[in-house]
């Protein structure tokens, strides 16, 4: 996880060392599952790369190809709207064709994680995501390829704003702006009695506080920010860039308050009015 400290000297020691959206108390060397290995280490069947990434995978990708390419765009559309630097690393992807085979080599790599469909993990070294096919792959992968990106070139990420980035660019890359799922979610509540305020957000310190209505309300101050006002675009940029810097910076939220005046009905006027021209 990822913590949110304003001290100086603090911060740059927690952000120097292990930082990850999904947390691993470890690292291991990436192998084949005991049960489907011989007497030595198997390659993976099926190995691309796409760069930033680098997919492993126990079955044939090429039918994937378009989503593999859509993957690797994802960090030319990142670096424009976030001004995020492209990352440092090569960021390994690695993909079962079986839930059952997914779940058992996680067991025996890193039992300390609670089980999830996909996953990004980072300790110390360049970040790996997992994942197993499904009804939802390409979504599991462009979510935690998110996550992989921005702790790729960002020494931490608050958590509720590394999941509401991720929440955004789990859809493909035409629906982002106005059929993100969450939009209609929101819109059938009464926004003007639930007010989605950020300092609430950035209280959550822990992955098990997010639950659904937190993924939600993250994802949609993201996309107040992105779309709905060019002061919060230009103040989500400073933040990000003041921690690629490596200054702590001051909670977003107070940035957004200083510079929006009634932020609160700019939020949620923005959500309620936004549709296609």
């Amino acid at each position: 996880m990822t913590r949110f400290l304003h001290n100086r000297r603090q911060w740059l020691r927690n952000v120097a060392g292990p930082v990850a959206s999904f947390a691993a108390a470890g690292t291991t060397p990436l192998a084949w599952p005991k049960f489907c290995q011989s007497a030595e280490v198997r390659p993976w069947p099926y190995v691309h790369a796409q760069p930033p990434f680098r997919f492993h995978a126990d079955f044939d990708l090429r039918p994937y190809s378009g989503l593999l390419e859509e993957l690797s765009s994802l960090q030319r559309e990142m670096q424009t709207q976030l001004h995020i630097a492209p990352a440092r690393e090569t960021i390994d992807v690695y993909v079962f064709r079986l839930e059952s085979t997914y779940r058992h080599y996680l067991r025996t790599y890193f039992p300390e994680l609670s089980m999830r469909r996909a996953m990004f993990v980072k300790t110390t070294g360049p970040g790996n995501v997992f994942a197993h096919f499904s009804n939802q792959f390409g979504t599991d992968l462009r979510h935690e390829c998110t996550h992989a990106l921005l702790h790729a070139t960002l020494p931490m990420v608050p958590l509720w704003l590394d999941e509401g980035l991720a929440e955004y660019y789990e859809v493909p890359a035409s629906q982002r702006a106005f059929d993100n799922p969450h939009l209609a979610s929101l819109r059938r509540q009464p926004l003007w009695d639930r007010p989605s305020a950020m300092e609430k957000l950035e209280q959550v310190r822990q992955f098990e506080a997010m639950g659904g209505d937190q993924y939600r309300d993250a994802w949609s101050w993201v996309h107040f920010m992105l779309h709905g006002n060019e002061a919060a675009l230009w103040e989500l940029r400073s933040f990000l860039g003041e921690i690629q810097n490596r200054v702590p910076p001051e909670p977003l939220s107070q940035r957004l308050a200083a510079r929006i005046p009634n932020l609160m009905d700019a939020y949620k006027s923005h959500l309620r009015h936004w549709r296609r021209s």
